[in-house]
């Protein structure tokens, strides 16, 4: 039986450089014994462009020579079969076999490996991470990619500016020490974990922080992409209209909040879910990561982690009141959510989208025209952080806008603004395609020399045609696709001194 000073350290040890680090203390003397397996897992890393656990290993060894601690490697290479979990079940049966003590800085190791009688020594990350030298209280993002200098987000939602942080490039080495870190706080920390592990990319949830990583081939260098909150704000310090309140409280259970990124639709979707849970409301999450900051007795759910049958279920026999479904992206989402609201769960769900209408037209094709007043009853436009825009979804049956027959009555699913009721979209289906069209608004009376003059100018070019002003200083004149490039050609000069006579910008835009 050998010395108890023989030391067998684990992967995540040798990844973070904890035991190169032991060694130069004096705190591990003797002799270090390093599990074959361990070497092979660098190797086959190696070949997807990533040295970080060479190159440490040759550090390791540099040191170990310099300060007089044996190193020897024993044990089969694992293989293909080789995961972390087996390489850490090898370790342990090498430390029992050698009466050794295992290094590591993963709890889950240290725990089992103490449960098995084995001695450890668990080097716990203390202090703060490089990467928050990057940050400074207005910081909302930072940008890392080695050869280049280092840049932030900064501001708030809508208002921010990109910056960068210095006049320095960042170089490999810092970039791998930065991710390195990062990977082993997470691991250790109770409020951290690694969301999701590739052989290319890792995403990391530590604290307020979303951190992304990314590697050659996938990339073409090592590059972190950090992103934390910055605000946290209750529903009520949205200052929203009462009838939007009411809405939210007794009626709405199919909610989409949309916005561009960075528009602040996270931060909304926190500020309603602790709303749906101080009125007693039973409320989950399902993230893909898991980064909305939200009380502990709100159950956030992980997409990555499980698959949409095993989340239906869950939720569906966990019966929440409310769901929020953060960042809604691919078919196999928007289907799930679809499920849910049918099945009774009230669902709130965050998407990309420039306008309110994208976020409703994201079902169109995916569910049945007909149903999307059952799956979304209230779509949430957020610009800038603030509620720019809200709609409500209904079904009617009616002759569409723009059709005059009365045998083309069918049912229409009608998009109002929620706070005057007026109608803005209409949705249909004619033949095999489904339309989405603008319902135009009845002039008011300051717009009606406007719109005489444009009648005029167009009824010698095309009789089919319509004149929309949505708003002060705007008009929209809709033709047949097919007589847009003619009306263009022949009333381009009329337009024009149509538009400087009023002051108005005129666009001319093909029919629906």
């Amino acid at each position: 039986m050998l010395s108890p000073e023989v030391y067998v350290p684990d992967l995540p040890a040798l990844e973070a450089e904890v035991v190169r680090r032991l060694v130069e203390s004096g705190a591990v003397r003797n002799k270090l014994v390093i599990h074959r397996a361990i070497v092979g897992e660098f190797e086959r890393k190696a070949k997807f462009n990533n040295f970080s656990g060479l190159e440490g290993l040759s550090r390791l060894r540099k040191v170990c020579e310099e300060s007089g601690v044996k190193i020897a490697f024993v044990g089969e290479y694992g293989g293909s079969k080789a995961t972390p979990e087996v390489i850490n079940e090898m370790v342990r049966e090498l430390a029992l076999d050698l009466n050794a003590t295992i290094i590591t800085c993963d709890v889950v190791m240290a725990k089992t490996a103490e449960a098995m009688g084995i001695n450890v020594i668990y080097v716990k990350p203390e202090g703060k991470l490089k990467l928050e030298d990057f940050f400074d209280d207005k910081t909302m993002s930072v940008h890392l990619k080695e050869g280049v200098i280092p840049y932030a987000k900064r501001g708030q939602p809508g208002n921010w500016i990109f910056e960068p942080v210095r006049n320095t490039v960042a170089s490999h080495e810092e970039i791998q020490a930065i991710i390195t870190e990062v990977i082993e706080k997470a691991r250790s920390s109770p409020d951290g974990f690694v969301e999701a592990d590739r052989e290319t990319s890792t995403i990391v949830q530590l604290g307020n922080f979303r951190i992304v990583i990314t590697r050659p081939p996938f990339s073409d260098g090592l590059e972190v992409t950090a992103v934390r909150p910055i605000l946290k704000l209750r529903l009520e310090d949205y200052n929203l209209p009462p009838k939007l309140v009411d809405r939210l409280d007794l009626h709405a259970e199919g909610i989409l909040i949309a916005g561009a990124p960075g528009m602040g639709k996270s931060t909304f979707a926190q500020a309603i879910a602790e709303y749906y849970r101080r009125k007693n409301k039973i409320v989950k999450t399902i993230e893909a990561p898991r980064d909305l900051q939200l009380p502990h007795d709100i159950t956030q759910y992980s997409k990555s982690a499980a698959s949409s049958e095993e989340i239906h279920d869950v939720l569906l026999l966990s019966r929440p009141d409310y769901t929020i479904f953060d960042e809604m992206r691919d078919t196999e989402d928007f289907k799930l959510y679809s499920d849910l609201r049918l099945a009774g769960v009230g669902m709130v769900g965050v998407v990309h989208a420039t306008s309110p209408i994208d976020a409703i037209q994201r079902f169109v094709g995916r569910v049945e025209l007909g149903m999307i007043p059952s799956i979304v009853d209230t779509v949430i436009f957020i610009s800038e952080g603030f509620v720019r825009k809200v709609y409500s979804i209904e079904t009617t049956i009616k002759i569409p806008h723009g059709l005059k027959e009365e045998d083309l009555a069918r049912p229409v699913v009608v998009v109002k603004d929620f706070l005057t009721d007026e109608p803005e979209y209409e949705m249909y289906v004619f033949g095999e395609r489904t339309f989405v069209v603008p319902v135009k608004k009845t002039l008011k009376a300051g717009d009606a020399a406007v719109a005489k003059a444009l009648e005029h100018a167009l009824s010698k070019v095309t009789p089919d045609f319509e004149v929309e002003i949505p708003e002060e200083g705007v008009a929209f004149i809709y033709v047949p696709r097919h007589h847009v490039p003619l009306v263009i050609k022949k009333c381009r000069k009329k337009l024009d001194r149509i538009g400087k006579r009023f002051d108005v910008h005129i666009e001319v835009r093909p029919m629906a």
